[in-house]
């Protein structure tokens, strides 16, 4: 058995589960892939329900995924997680589309069904609950701040708060630009008569721009979704003036489990939580998806609290299944 199989080790049934007791038939593809806690995650929960299936970690590199997601529906997978880089190149890979994962763009979850497969996207859902559990709030009930708004996993989540149909939604990102563009595609979420237009409740902002200190006092909840923390020596990725003593702060890192982001709230008065909620429920999500009327939450809290804890574990965020 190894920690990670390359595109070679799917030439055959026999070559993949060489040594293994059970038959891979689950896998997270990345680039790099080592450091994902995707099998630590969900493997208990196979074993829970005598699934007698084995999740393992595939390098795939970037322009491979769609032949990689051939080969293994071949080898009679259930399925598969998708995780950085290839998130985009996976919903393009796909026969049919869910909804949630066409509006976010990207995939990060893949079914196998026949000879389809079928893609979806469980990282903003998963955002939703990850939210309520943390601070036992409704998305649609709060103004919204995204830091990040132009990566990926900032996208994912400021499209699920637009779907959602929060009071208030700001994008906040280094390239203004990329962040306009995704203000553009969700300001049809934000029709309504209560309200001027879009306008009075979907904003843009640099991250240097001197509005964001006001602008930040109308804010109830601020995600972080760049890397800027995943580093003990990282500072902040906003300033320490934009934060408020009523403001829930949640950083989609989870390791370190406090951020200078979180420590600098903390210290206001605000409410935290890290990713670690967010990355157990979009793991939820995926495997309800393979395994319909299972509930695999309790058993994945526990492993993902070990692999977590493990010294092995290196700082992720978002899209780091």
């Amino acid at each position: 058995m190894k920690d990670v199989y390359t595109l070679d080790d799917l030439a055959s049934r026999s070559l993949l589960d060489e040594g293994a007791e059970l038959p891979a038939r689950l896998a997270v593809l990345g680039s790099p892939v080592a450091h994902s806690l995707s099998p630590q995650l969900h493997q208990a929960s196979l074993d829970e329900i005598s699934s007698g299936a084995r999740y393992i970690r595939l390098e795939v590199a970037p322009g491979e995924v769609a032949g990689a997601l051939d080969r293994l529906q071949e080898l009679e997978f259930i399925g598969a997680n998708v995780t950085v880089p290839h998130k985009f190149e996976a919903l393009s890979a796909a026969d049919e589309i869910d909804g949630a994962a066409t509006m976010l763009g990207a995939a990060n979850t893949i079914l196998f069904e026949e000879d389809r497969k079928l893609a979806f996207n469980t990282d903003g859902p998963g955002f939703v609950r990850a939210i309520h559990e943390e601070f036992l709030v409704d998305i649609k009930d709060l103004r919204i701040m995204v830091v990040g708004a132009g990566g990926g996993a900032g996208q994912a989540i400021a499209t699920q708060c637009a779907r959602e149909g929060c009071e208030r939604l700001v994008l906040v990102n280094r390239s203004v630009s990329k962040a306009e563009e995704l203000a553009t595609r969700l300001s049809s979420c934000f029709e309504s008569e209560r309200l001027e237009g879009p306008g009075d409740r979907l904003k843009v902002f640099s991250l240097d721009s001197p509005e964001l200190i006001s602008e930040s006092g109308h804010i109830d909840l601020i995600v972080n979704t760049t890397s800027v923390g995943l580093r003990q020596t990282d500072p902040s990725p906003l300033p320490s003036a934009c934060l408020q003593p009523h403001h829930l702060v949640y950083d989609t890192i989870y390791n370190p489990a406090q951020t200078r982001l979180l420590g600098e709230a903390s210290q206001v008065g605000a409410r935290i939580a890290n990713g670690y909620s967010l990355l157990l429920y979009q793991g939820v999500l995926s495997f309800e998806l393979w395994f319909p009327g299972r509930n695999p939450l309790a058993t994945m809290r526990v492993s993902l609290q070990s692999a977590v804890s493990s010294p092995q574990s290196r700082g992720q965020g978002i899209g780091g299944e």
